[in-house]
């Protein structure tokens, strides 16, 4: 069955297996989504759900959205998310997903955008070694060289320079989870997930499992 659903990090912690082990956790706060449509092969091409995810006031949300989500007779929501699923039989308009809809133990893949970092150098971006720092009275210990060689005279593409550093979207695979706590709309991961503190993650069954 395919599942998936959408929540918020909320950071990481720790908790103990019952043989005494540390495990790091990352706590994802996924209060339930409710799907607003269900996309099929014979109407669109393909086989997918829209389902809606936080609370927003209605006033802040516009026009186009709040005629899907009156179609759908669901609550406005603050974000619209699609999930592309080979099967789709198991889901309704209006149907809720809740985060026990993943076990402990069950392997998943979280998706999210990593915290951006703006425009940074070569060393940060890339991980590369600085110049030394003494011997010789060099002064530009973070430069990077852009030489190709002698007689060639210019820059290669795929050249690692200095630009935009992170904001883009991440994928871990095959992430195990350690516990679910359904009253509290809480699903521990093990492990780190990309993305911001408060950013929103979406967690789905491993592909590659």
């Amino acid at each position: 069955m395919n599942k998936a659903i959408l929540g918020k990090k909320l950071g990481m912690t720790q908790v103990f297996s019952p043989k005494g082990l540390v495990i790091p956790v990352t706590v994802i706060e996924a209060t339930p989504n409710v799907v607003v449509q269900i996309k099929n092969e014979d109407n669109d091409g393909y086989n997918a759900l829209v389902v809606a995810y936080g609370d927003i006031r209605e006033k802040l949300v516009n026009k186009p959205r709040e005629g899907v989500f009156k179609k759908a007779a669901v609550e406005p929501k603050r974000m619209l998310k699609e999930f592309k699923f080979d099967d789709i039989s198991n889901y309704q308009v209006g149907q809720e997903i809740k985060c026990d809809v993943f076990a402990e133990g069950e392997k998943i893949d979280a998706v999210a955008n990593s915290r951006g970092r703006g425009f940074t150098g070569s060393l940060f971006r890339w991980n590369m070694r600085h110049q030394d720092n003494t011997h010789g009275g060099n002064k530009v210990h973070r430069h990077q060289s852009l030489g190709s060689g002698p007689g060639i005279g210019k820059v290669f593409k795929g050249k690692r320079m200095a630009g935009r550093y992170g904001g883009t979207q991440v994928t871990v695979q095959n992430l195990e989870v350690v516990r679910v706590d359904s009253e509290r709309n809480l699903i521990l991961v093990k492990g780190a997930i990309p993305g911001p503190r408060n950013g929103v993650v979406m967690l789905r069954n491993a592909i590659k499992a």
